[in-house]
C-alpha cells in the first residue's frame, strides 16, 4: 500500500477508489436517507468530502496525464468521465490505472 503513494498513478488509484466509494455512499445511501426520511446529516458531512475527493481526482488525473503524456482523446477523457459515473472509478482503476501502475513497477 505504501508503494502507491510513491507515484502519480499510485496516488490517482487511491483517490479514484476513495472518490468512487464516496460517490456510491452519496448516491445510494445519503440521498435516499435525505429524500425519503428527511435525514440530512449524512449529506452535510459526505457532500463536502466527496467534493474534495472529486477535485483531487480531477487535479491528479490531469497531472498524471501530463506526466505520462496521455492523449486526451484516448485516455484522459475516459478517466475524467469515470468520476461522474457510479462504479466508473473502479472500472477505470481496473482497466487503465492498474496496468499502468504494474508496468511502472517493473
Amino acid at each position: 500500500m505504501t508503494k502507491l503513494f510513491g507515484t502519480h498513478i499510485g496516488r490517482l488509484r487511491i483517490i479514484a477508489i476513495l472518490e468512487g466509494i464516496s460517490l456510491l455512499l452519496l448516491v445510494f445511501v445519503s440521498v435516499p436517507l435525505k429524500r425519503i426520511y428527511g435525514i440530512s446529516e449524512l449529506s452535510s458531512v459526505l457532500g463536502p468530502i466527496h467534493g474534495i475527493l472529486f477535485l483531487l481526482f480531477v487535479f491528479n488525473t490531469i497531472t498524471a496525464g501530463v506526466e505520462y503524456k496521455w492523449k486526451f482523446k484516448r485516455t484522459t477523457w475516459k478517466v475524467l468521465l469515470a468520476c461522474i459515473i457510479p462504479f466508473g472509478t473502479f472500472y477505470i482503476d481496473h482497466k487503465i490505472l492498474k496496468p499502468i501502475y504494474e508496468h511502472e513497477l517493473k
